[in-house]
């Protein structure tokens, strides 16, 4: 049994949506937590008043009966209340009277960094807004829906998630680069704890458990490198001091001292607490662009200026604890699967009972 996730929406369209499948029934939902989760991911130091006006929360279309997920896919829709400020700009249908509002003319400018120059080559676009308005990271908030759902889950497995921004010098740096006009990124770390040794596998690539998490951060806006445990540190270390010596106690059973590889062997989880790191790169979306060239002339001109956060690495935190939660939440559904929530909690005692681990 696996779990499925499929998304679609536009950032200044009508709303986003994903669809959960594979999820046992019985699971018992809070659209208080969901929301909570939306909300945090709008919070931030550097963050656009855009936040102010999205107030994100969660509508279930299908897939919960009284707040207990049936078995059934899952259909979560998160609002764009900025689409009425875009409705002819980014109607779903062939817009109808005198243009009006945003997104009315053609974007020609591609901004360095972004998915605008690179969408409108392969995909033959004469407005770059058709690719920029997936790429954006507003879709991201959809994701976080999702992540809320496989912390739920998690938490009936005794497992926990929580991501934070490495680093206490943000705040200094946004206002510098708030004062330039400019952008900035950083780091984030998830730490998962309570997994279970045995997530994940090392029989092919894609079920390697390393793999899925560093794939699922690379592949969310603006994350340009990922690292496990200690990651690129241990490229400069010998071996005996690079692994994790493996000790026994009748507290613990099988563990060890030291959690260098960041709870991962193998692309299998050891026990030990997950720990993963992603790097942000700075905003594209600059009050003083950079250069480029419009697509429809051919001429050198600055790049697209368009609303944007000075830093949005808070928010990532949050959007990478959610990848790192439906990553966790899927592996524990192949290894233990069910069509119910009891089938799944008793598959996960079984297995407890069999291996020598203790949780932490």
């Amino acid at each position: 049994m696996e779990l499925g996730l499929v998304t679609a929406g536009e950032s200044h369209g009508p709303a986003l949506v994903a669809i959960l499948t594979g999820l046992p029934a019985g699971l018992t939902l809070e659209k208080d937590a969901i929301d909570a989760d939306l909300h945090r991911r709008q919070q931030g130091y550097g963050r656009s008043p855009r936040q102010q006006i999205e107030q994100d929360e969660v509508e279930v279309l299908a897939g919960l009966r009284h707040g207990r997920t049936l078995g059934t896919p899952l259909a979560l829709v998160v609002r764009n209340r900025d689409h009425a400020n875009w409705e002819w700009g980014m109607g779903p249908w062939p817009p109808e009277g005198e243009p009006s509002g945003k997104g009315t003319k053609a974007v020609t400018l591609p901004r360095p960094g972004h998915a605008d120059l690179a969408g409108a080559l392969k995909y033959g676009l004469a407005d770059v807004r058709d690719a920029l308005e997936r790429a954006s990271a507003r879709h991201t908030a959809v994701l976080v829906a999702a992540g809320a759902v496989a912390k739920r889950l998690l938490a009936e497995l005794g497992i926990e998630v929580e991501g934070r921004v490495i680093g206490d010098d943000l705040e200094r740096r946004v206002d510098e680069a708030r004062a330039d006009r400019d952008t900035v990124g950083g780091v984030v770390e998830v730490r998962a704890r309570g997994v279970p040794p045995g997530l994940g596998s090392y029989a092919t690539k894609d079920a390697r458990l390393d793999a899925r998490l560093a794939a699922s951060l690379m592949g969310t806006q603006a994350v340009k490198g990922v690292e496990i445990g200690d990651g690129f540190e241990l490229a400069r270390k010998r071996g005996s001091q690079a692994h994790d010596e493996i000790q026994r106690d009748e507290a613990r059973g099988l563990h060890r001292e030291t959690n260098r590889a960041g709870g991962i062997e193998a692309g299998v989880s050891n026990g030990e607490e997950i720990v993963v790191r992603a790097a942000m790169k700075p905003l594209p979306t600059l009050m003083r662009p950079l250069a480029s060239v419009d697509l429809e002339t051919g001429e050198p001109a600055q790049a697209l200026v368009e609303r944007s956060d000075t830093a949005a690495v808070e928010a990532l935190a949050v959007v990478a604890e959610a990848c790192v939660a439906w990553e966790l939440a899927n592996a524990a559904r192949e290894k233990f699967g069910g069509d119910s929530l009891g089938d799944v909690l008793a598959a996960h005692r079984a297995y407890l009972d069999r291996i020598d681990w203790r949780r932490p």
